[in-house]
């Protein structure tokens, strides 16, 4: 799909199948169109003006109404955009997608949309660009690696048409779109390996598509297999990826070097991917077993963060480390009682072989916290079925140990749409994680505070550096209970949640 900005009006452009235009929510016994549509409603003989005054058209949240023009090929699109009061943008994000969305069920192929219209004085115009491109190239991906796209065509064209009062502002439109390109296209890279099934994205994958990834980016890429994990005392990794003979675990390195020069901060971002967890010894129910190929999640995004970083040239220097295994039961399966000494040296007691994250995250955070001596660590972890009974599916479980990494998260959040909830981290929490027989365990026998304490335990793996836990348990992945809540922009299955919050977070370093 292309992507571009104009100075024109919409309705200048003569090669677009559709133009759309904004509006915000309708109230009161006498509902008017607002002058801004004057235009638009000319060109449909007045149909808008009356469809207001009628409560046909009230600019609800979600509300989508295609008007054609009468004897042309050519179609009105409104968007209704909600109470002007929460106009922000990822509102428009998913107005975008949504727009597109209905335009290819519509065999449409062009859309031209009237960015003031969208704007409406609330949202810069420049950001709501940015929010709209990336909400038009994620709503249309389509996972066809199995099976070919059943969808007849696609659009093909966006136009964003500032028209003359928004004109003075196209270099800066035309420089966020590319921007929201890169980023787009980093999400959609990740999304196809996320969605794979584990018969073909088992460790080793993973560690081939960071080397694919390094070579056309130019990053170095390190692999450690499972001798190598042995020699370096990865105790986690080999505990959890022990039971599969056919797909070992690997830790897997990526180093961007940041374009910030010497005086560049070092940003360790650490992801699980437990390319299958059937739970282990302590195994899982059957019943949505088959979504644990997402169990990755966490590790896919720290490839989809390395790459938007490269082709954003951000300052820092960033280090990725991917926690990889297949937690499946088997004779040489670790067991619930065991023991389990990680890189570093720190003990672990297996109460329960299904809180495997936390164990294989345990050698990733000590690792680059040893070897790179990061400024700050964040990991992303699909890692407790608590975060998603706190927060649902809507915002991932922030805990954080410093108050300004824990800020500039929050508010990459809210700009990108990927929202995080900070949840407290206290000294009562670790003691909970404590073990008699090692220096801690893996999980409480009646979890209170199931999130927390997990959070807790991967606390002991960064000593002091400041660090930062993302539970994305919630929202790395649309499944069937999720579909109907899910943003317009985030297609079923594997989101990419984290990979546009990292980045904007790095860019601001």
């Amino acid at each position: 799909m292309k992507l571009e900005a104009v100075r024109a009006e919409a309705w200048d452009l003569e090669d677009v199948e559709a133009v759309v235009v904004g509006l915000t929510e309708r109230s009161g016994p006498e509902p008017a169109l607002p002058r801004s549509l004057g235009p638009d409603d000319e060109k449909v003989g007045g149909y808008l003006k009356r469809a207001v005054a009628r409560g046909e058209i009230r600019g609800k949240r979600g509300e989508l109404h295609v008007v054609p023009l009468p004897g042309l090929d050519r179609r009105l699109i409104v968007a209704g955009l909600g109470p002007d009061r929460s106009l922000d943008a990822e509102e428009l994000r998913r107005v975008a997608g949504s727009v597109v969305r209905q335009a290819r069920g519509r065999r449409l192929r062009s859309l031209a949309f009237r960015l003031p219209l969208f704007t409406q004085g609330r949202v810069d115009p420049a950001d709501a660009a940015s929010a709209m491109a990336e909400g038009c190239r994620l709503a249309l991906y389509e996972f066809t690696r199995f099976k070919p796209t059943e969808t007849p065509g696609t659009v093909e064209r966006v136009v964003l048409a500032l028209g003359p009062e928004q004109g003075r502002l196209l270099a800066r439109v035309r420089g966020n779109l590319e921007t929201a390109e890169k980023l787009s296209e980093a999400v959609v890279w990740a999304r196809d390996i996320g969605n794979l099934p584990a018969n073909v994205a088992s460790p080793a994958f993973l560690a081939e598509q960071a080397r694919a990834m390094g070579k056309e980016f130019g990053l170095k890429v390190t692999v450690y297999d499972e001798q190598q994990l042995a020699e370096m005392g990865c105790g986690g990794l080999l505990a959890v990826g022990g039971g599969s003979s056919t797909h070992p675990p690997r830790m897997v390195v990526v180093e961007y070097p940041g374009q910030g020069g010497a005086r560049s901060r070092t940003v360790g971002v650490v992801g699980k991917g437990i390319t299958f967890d059937s739970g282990g010894i302590s195994i899982k129910p059957a019943i949505h077993m088959s979504d644990m190929k997402f169990d990755k999640s966490g590790a896919v995004a720290v490839l989809g963060i390395l790459r938007a970083a490269a082709a954003l040239k951000v300052r820092p220097r960033v280090i990725g480390v991917l926690c990889c295994a297949e937690n499946v039961p088997s004779g040489s399966s670790y067991r619930p009682g065991d023991v389990v000494r990680t890189f570093g040296g720190k003990t672990i007691e297996v109460l329960n072989t299904d809180a495997e994250g936390r164990v294989v995250l345990s050698d990733g955070l000590s690792w680059v916290n040893a070897t790179h001596h990061p400024d700050f660590i964040i990991d992303l972890a699909t890692l407790t079925g608590a975060c998603v009974t706190a927060l649902g599916f809507d915002s991932a479980g922030l805990f954080a140990t410093d108050d300004g990494l824990a800020r500039a998260l929050l508010a990459s959040g809210e700009a990108t749409g990927e929202r995080l909830w900070r949840m407290p981290l206290r000294p009562v929490h670790h003691e909970m994680v404590r073990s008699d027989v090692a220096d801690v365990k893996n999980s409480l026998e009646a979890p209170p505070a199931g999130a927390i304490t997990a959070a807790a335990f991967l606390h002991t793996f960064v000593g002091d550096t400041p660090w930062a836990h993302l539970d994305i348990a919630g929202t790395a992945y649309v499944g069937s209970g999720a579909a109907r809540f899910a943003p317009s922009y985030a297609s079923s299955g594997f989101v990419g949640f984290g990979i546009r919050l990292l980045a904007d977070y790095l860019k601001g370093l």
